[in-house]
């Protein structure tokens, strides 16, 4: 690649890339990966290394792999691995022909930690986990050697062999690097390479393997092994980069790649560790991984948010080595921007109020043109049966209100969208005083234009009632009330400030009849409701059910806002 096709970085991971072409220490070529480990789906922290290894390799020609870093069976699934590929997929990266397992290496891992024992850098320890951590040391304290750290090769290369044969029970041995025990790094205190696993079933392997190599083994092999230039991580593997070097260091793998860190995405208002994800699910906080609440991208995916609009927010909050906390609402900014561009826009009645417009023939049904998107012409135009009947929402009535009311009051006009202008003129109420309808009259001479002599202020959104269709839509929020859930400071656990209003169901809304064309996953603008699509587990012929996506306007801002 030539100097007048190097672009000019925008970030530090960027400018790193460039001057290894400009030195040509990568010999031309950029290859990074993006190595998931199946044992959950991927969140918005994902999204964000995905659109960094896959952007950077696309950016300067290079390729970038999907590798499963699949080392630990007991919590890991094919579901995982499949939910995975289609996240990356979706979110609009290809692999090509390289997807590749960490456990397509086993042997090769196995035939490097022989290697390691063999020149005296690899031990077969017997301390039990809770003595290892015990020997270890804490980060003021050194830790100190293991009474097995002095077998000869031959006893470690027999031990190890009869570890993978499975002579011996979980936990009883593991295989350890030999560095350094006093060192300031406690990763570098003679880490675990192998343990032993018995009676699990590999979703690659099967039960080829009774041991497993750790990560911190398997994952600097494995980016070797596929002539990884840049291997781009979190910033919590800073301190696991020295023992990275180490095994490559130690082992006769010709490709030696470059570890980079870079800080990890952390969102408002909710959390991103696997583990909490995982108990939401299992304790059954959401209804599932691709719940519309989580910060999964699945769970993203079916509350509406668009592939684009998750990659410009990628792009958006950057690539810096400095930890921060971004605010949700710029991730809803990025939503809407996209929304607003590309949802088609329909009309639906949240709480509906039958009005009863008296004036209008009983048997007319009159079909009004309006534009699928008033900024976009490309979008086209619909048709709107517009009856004697339709709802309205009830939010848009009172029987009294101020000045600053610009909707529909008794006695007062207001227009309906696209449609005529309305007076009320009777408000009917049941036994209770409970409003059930109200009596309107139209102006025939306001279609499209305003009435002589006055001024009608207010515009509000209606469905036919003989042709609205009746939906159910589901009002998503924030998961938690606090904006840092795990991380706050008065004690409480994460699952205390589960926001209790994070879902409201609505069974008795309508929509306007175009939507039964809508397809499971299609985003629209309900007018002046907010951003909704059409469930993506949507049924082809089950009732409507729509998921708000994001509303018009970032209220919680003013809230907080009005907080602070």
């Amino acid at each position: 690649m030539s100097d007048d096709e190097l672009m000019v970085p925008n970030n530090f991971i960027r400018k790193i890339v460039e001057d290894d072409l400009k030195a040509c220490r990568i010999k031309g070529r950029v290859a990074t990966r993006f190595p998931p480990e199946p044992n959950g789906y991927l969140h918005i922290g994902h999204a964000k290394s995905i659109c960094l290894n896959f952007g950077i390799a696309a950016d300067y020609g290079g390729t970038c792999n999907l590798r499963f870093d699949d080392t630990n069976p007991h919590k890991e699934n094919i579901e995982y691995v499949q939910a995975i590929q289609e996240d990356v997929r979706w979110l609009g990266y290809d692999w090509g022909d390289r997807l590749f397992y960490a456990s397509d290496y086993f042997e090769q891992l196995y035939g490097y930690a022989i290697e390691l024992i063999r020149k005296g850098k690899a031990y077969v320890c017997d301390l039990s986990a809770e003595q290892i951590r015990e020997y270890r040391g804490t980060l003021t304290e050194p830790g100190k050697d293991s009474p097995f750290r002095n077998r000869s090769v031959e006893e470690n290369l027999d031990l190890f062999e009869r570890m993978r044969n499975g002579e011996f029970a979980d936990g009883s041995r593991v295989l350890r690097a030999l560095i350094d025990m006093p060192s300031p790094n406690i990763n570098m205190r003679d880490p675990t390479l192998y343990r032993i696993r018995h009676g699990v079933i590999h979703h690659q392997t099967g039960e080829e393997w009774c041991i497993y190599p750790m990560y911190d083994y398997t994952h600097p092999i494995s980016d070797a092994i596929e002539g990884i230039t840049h291997s781009i991580c979190t910033l919590e593997f800073e301190d696991h980069r020295p023992l990275y070097d180490w095994v490559l260091d130690n082992v006769s793998v010709s490709c030696h790649p470059q570890q980079i860190e870079f800080s990890r995405l952390n969102l408002q208002y909710t959390v991103m560790s696997k583990r909490k994800l995982t108990e939401l699910v299992s304790e059954g906080y959401v209804e599932g991984w691709d719940d519309p609440r989580m910060p999964t991208v699945a769970g993203m995916r079916r509350r509406g948010y668009s592939a684009a609009s998750i990659r410009d927010f990628c792009e958006r909050i950057g690539v810096t080595k400095a930890e921060n906390i971004v605010e949700m609402g710029m991730l809803e900014y990025s939503v809407r921007e996209d929304l607003n561009a590309h949802a088609p826009r329909r009309m639906a009645v949240l709480h509906p109020l039958k009005v009863i417009i008296t004036n209008y023939p009983g048997d007319q049904v009159e079909e009004l043109q309006t534009a699928n998107h008033p900024q976009d012409k490309s979008m086209g135009i619909r048709s709107l049966p517009f009856t004697r009947e339709v709802y309205i929402d009830r939010d848009d009535f009172r029987e009294e209100a101020s000045g600053k009311f610009k909707r529909l009051v008794s006695g007062g006009e207001v227009r309906l969208r696209n449609a005529y202008v309305i007076r009320c003129d009777a408000v009917i109420k049941d036994d209770h005083d409970e409003i059930i309808e109200l009596h309107c009259t139209y102006d025939p001479a306001t279609l499209g234009t305003n009435p002589e002599g006055r001024k009608v202020k207010g515009v509000i959104h209606w469905v036919s009632v003989p042709y609205g269709l009746p939906a159910e839509i589901r009002l998503y929020d924030r998961l938690f009330i606090h904006p840092t859930p795990d991380a706050a400071k008065d004690g409480k656990n994460y699952k205390e400030y589960i926001n209790p209003d994070s879902l409201h169901t609505l069974t008795l809304s309508i929509v306007e009849p175009n939507l039964a064309e809508a397809r499971p996953g299609e985003n629209f603008q309900f007018e002046r409701e907010g951003y909704f699509c059409l469930d993506p587990k949507q049924g082809k012929d089950s009732y409507l059910v729509f998921n708000r996506s994001v509303t018009l306007r970032d209220s919680w801002s003013r809230l907080e806002g009005q907080q602070g």
